[in-house]
């Protein structure tokens, strides 16, 4: 946990005085983390790693990423905004003969906001661009035929381009287990605890589920749109070997810190919602896989808090449409 700090805070180092970098080499910054970081398990996927196939043992890599366009939406008190959200994930895994499995993944997220408009929380374009860094060794193991157990730290930076990176800071964790009940379904609690910026700490409760309804047809934990949190659900429908077809829906949380020239000077900031999507997926091998998504963000809510944690403002903002691609590769 100390090495993945002291690497993040370098990371952080170069960030703070290259923060003129266009959005271009933000998006090279990405590239470059997932190359040093050979492909692997992405950051808080909980399902991905803790439950499915037995664990095999030696080296396995995966890498994902993608690209999701959150377009124009009126915002309650006057003005509007829209999102450009790109995110990239990888990084090593390492299976054990006894059944034990360790991760190092590494993961970047950019989300460049345009605000727009005389009024209200858009007239004061309360941020800009913000850049998330995030660390996490994953550790499953199964205990026996039936349960397996897991266990992942985490430490993450988020903040606006400028923003001091040792108050961007958070770190935590999940852990839970989970139970095969057959071939077909596996279903388990888990919780995450983790520090969030200028507030109390978050519990987050997590369910596992990978239920195989049908040869077809199966329910799974749902992933989110690139660094945020939050529980969701996916139904997929997969009528052949290269096509899938998904929906489902889950709650995105997105909590910031701010540059010191803002509104805001030093203070945090957030977004909220519930996207609802459908998607088709492209498999060209069992191991690579290209989707395309659209869908629409729900119960949106945007908050500016001052240094200290004390709200200045939270305002709501309309449904909107969301359309992305995104992709998966695993050796």
């Amino acid at each position: 946990m100390f090495c993945m700090y002291r690497f993040l805070k370098y990371i952080g180092w170069i960030m703070k005085r290259k923060f003129e970098f266009a959005p271009a080499g933000y998006l090279l910054l990405g590239l470059l983390i997932l190359v040093a970081a050979p492909a692997g398990s992405a950051a808080g996927e909980i399902r991905e790693k803790n439950v499915g196939p037995d664990l095999k043992s030696g080296w396995s890599l995966l890498t994902r990423g993608g690209y999701v366009h959150q377009m124009d939406a009126d915002i309650d008190s006057g003005g509007s905004f829209s999102v450009n959200r790109f995110f990239v994930q990888g990084g090593p895994a390492y299976g054990f003969d006894k059944g034990a499995q360790i991760s190092l993944a590494v993961g970047y997220g950019f989300d460049g906001y345009d605000f727009s408009g005389d009024a209200g929380l858009g007239g004061k374009k309360p941020w800009d661009d913000i850049h998330t860094l995030r660390f996490s060794a994953p550790l499953r193991w199964e205990m026996n035929e039936r349960w397996t157990g897991f266990v992942s730290p985490t430490v993450r930076f988020a903040g606006e381009a400028g923003a001091e990176f040792d108050d961007a800071i958070t770190g935590g964790g999940f852990t839970g287990v989970s139970f095969r009940f057959s071939d077909r379904l596996t279903i388990g609690p888990g919780v995450g605890v983790l520090t969030r910026l200028e507030d109390s700490v978050q519990v987050i409760p997590v369910l596992i589920i990978d239920w195989k309804i049908t040869d077809t047809l199966s329910l799974n934990t749902g992933r989110g749109i690139g660094a945020t949190l939050g529980p969701g659900l996916t139904l997929n429908w997969r009528p052949s070997r290269a096509w899938s077809f998904t929906v489902g829906g889950r709650s995105e949380s997105l909590r910031f810190r701010l540059d010191e020239n803002g509104t805001a000077a030093n203070g945090v900031g957030s977004d909220r919602s519930f996207p609802v999507f459908g998607g088709i997926e492209y498999s060209f091998s069992p191991m690579v896989r290209i989707s395309v998504l659209g869908g629409a963000a729900f119960g949106g809510e945007l908050r500016l808090e001052d240094e200290d944690g004390h709200e200045i403002t939270e305002e709501d903002y309309d449904p909107t449409g969301l359309l992305g691609v995104a992709f998966s590769a695993r050796f």
